[in-house]
């Protein structure tokens, strides 16, 4: 039997995977820019990001072990890059403002319990509805009220609820006490259930 079957055949039983640079455009432009508008809401943004992301990986190339699939390494790039501007966007609110809220907002949060006031308990959200999730028109206008938040609340709001990120890795990424992360998760839901109320329901 060939010897270079032998290796491909070892290769896939052994989950490696290998790297096709020129092919990079072709295979999976469209997916990182997709995944990067949903997080950005800047189409010129998410483009320039896809063209940093396949440069950073030609440079790292050497240093791709086969262990994940070539997208799944792309977008592990990608997606670092979009923390990146979360956390310049976060770094740009003063510290004594680190939840970017407006000055007249109530005060849906006791400090002292690190939790939100009874009173001010938040209902089930429709976005962790799995099937609402699947209609584009819901998605639209759920998009459009992300767009109204404050750009830190957003880049919260995202990388808890899109990327699935847990509030430790959120906090050190963004320079933020527990705290602030629950005073802005609670504050981004409170208002994007407001907007889709109006738009939606």
């Amino acid at each position: 039997m060939d010897s270079e079957f032998l290796t491909d055949t070892s290769q896939q039983h052994s989950g490696i995977h290998t790297l096709e640079p020129k092919k990079w455009v072709e295979l999976h432009a469209d997916y990182l820019y997709n995944f990067a508008i949903v997080r950005l809401n800047d189409e010129e943004q998410a483009r320039d990001l896809v063209q940093e992301t396949f440069l950073s990986a030609l440079e790292k190339t050497a240093g791709f072990r086969g262990e994940s699939a070539e997208r799944t390494w792309l977008t592990a790039i990608l997606k670092y890059k979009i923390i990146d501007i979360y956390r310049k966007k976060a770094g740009s609110f003063a510290v004594n403002d680190k939840t970017g809220a407006p000055d007249n907002e109530p005060e849906f949060f006791d400090p002292d319990l690190n939790h939100w006031k009874k009173e001010h308990w938040p209902a089930p959200f429709g976005v962790e509805d799995k099937d609402p999730l699947h209609n584009k028109e819901f998605m639209g206008v759920l998009e459009r009220c992300m767009s109204r938040l404050p750009s830190l609340w957003m880049s919260v709001f995202k990388l808890k609820h899109m990327d699935e990120e847990n509030t430790e890795f959120i906090c050190k990424e963004l320079k933020l006490s527990s705290s602030n992360f629950w005073v802005i998760i609670h504050r981004a839901k409170v208002n994007l259930r407001s907007c889709l109320q109006k738009n939606w329901i």
